[in-house]
């Protein structure tokens, strides 16, 4: 009986380990080689949830996860597409943003902007057109707006939520501690309404991002930045009206614009999780002397060290 029960163990481990191993290869074979980019490509950038720093590092989190494209994914395609000769154009598609920082819009806008100085065109195609989403597409050299859906066009605000009446009336007393009147996280717990110094930050920060907005609208869609705060004013537009602003070049679904696109030529597209799989290097790019930015992220704490406070994230720059 011992024998037998090894004799199977045995089995069970030899079938298992030959399993992993066609697993590892199939993964290989789906995942391990560059695709074939055809000449002449249109580059699909799909761009939109969360907006991730990280890709899921874990296969489940891959399968699952959401195959939403990271900030540093998106902006190398656009620099590898720069340079490749069989990118001929990129049809942007930024619909759905979970991330509610628009430093990481701007930074894929920008992105979109260094790309068109190689002469190849832009095109956006909005399937919901809210103010991160437009803002974005501004950027293209042609805007395509989905019929179905208005322009949500309507500037920047911010909510502040105080829970210190709450913790009154349950006699709960915030016991915490801030460094400087703008240091305002506990402003939820310990006040009732805006102080000075957090109304004025929010003020301030909001009328800086409001101009950044209008500016590169203005100059995305060729407008007098005050038409363009007046168009914001007037926000948000029905498909039509926006069209008759001057907001977007054409009302279309998805279909009807790669018709306009293509305009009797052949042209295959190419997805961005496919292109995100051709390396730099491949294309011309990450040769010579280069600097890496290595980033440690996490949550923000103290740790105590020999009597000194040391911070647990930060980050270094190695010279190559």
């Amino acid at each position: 009986m011992a024998r037998r029960g090894f004799a199977l163990l045995f089995t069970l481990l030899g079938v298992a380990f030959f399993i992993s191993i066609v697993g590892f290869a199939a993964l290989y074979v789906l995942f391990g080689r560059e695709p074939a980019v055809p000449s002449n490509a249109t580059l699909v950038l799909r761009v939109g949830g969360p907006l991730a720093e990280l890709a899921p590092n874990d296969v489940v989190g891959y399968l699952r996860g959401t195959r939403a494209p990271t900030v540093r994914a998106i902006v190398d395609n656009l620099r590898k597409a720069k340079v490749d000769s069989r990118i001929r154009a990129v049809l942007l598609k930024p619909t759905g943003f979970e991330s509610p920082f628009w430093a990481k819009v701007q930074e894929i806008r920008d992105a979109v902007l260094d790309f068109k100085k190689s002469g190849k065109p832009v095109y956006a195609y909005v399937e919901y057109g809210g103010d991160r989403e437009y803002y974005l597409a501004s950027a293209a050299d042609k805007v395509f707006l989905m019929p179905s859906t208005p322009l949500d066009l309507t500037g920047v605000a911010s909510y502040e939520l105080f829970l210190r009446g709450t913790l009154d009336k349950l006699n709960v007393y915030p016991d915490l501690h801030r460094i400087g009147d703008y240091k305002t996280a506990v402003n939820t717990f310990k006040e009732k309404t805006f102080t000075a110094a957090h109304k004025e930050m929010d003020e301030s920060m909001n009328r800086d991002l409001y101009e950044q907005i209008v500016r590169g609208i203005a100059d995305g869609r060729k407008k007098q930045e005050s038409d363009v705060r007046a168009l914001i004013d007037q926000g948000p537009f029905l498909p039509e009206d926006a069209l008759r602003a001057g907001l977007v070049d054409d009302v279309a679904y998805e279909d009807q614009v790669d018709d306009k696109l293509r305009a009797g030529q052949k042209r295959a597209r190419v997805d961005t999780d496919d292109y995100g799989r051709i390396s730099p290097a491949s294309v011309g790019l990450n040769r010579g002397p280069r600097v890496a930015v290595i980033y440690a992220s996490g949550t923000i704490a103290i740790r105590a060290r020999r009597g000194l406070d040391w911070p647990s994230c930060g980050w270094m720059v190695l010279f190559i």
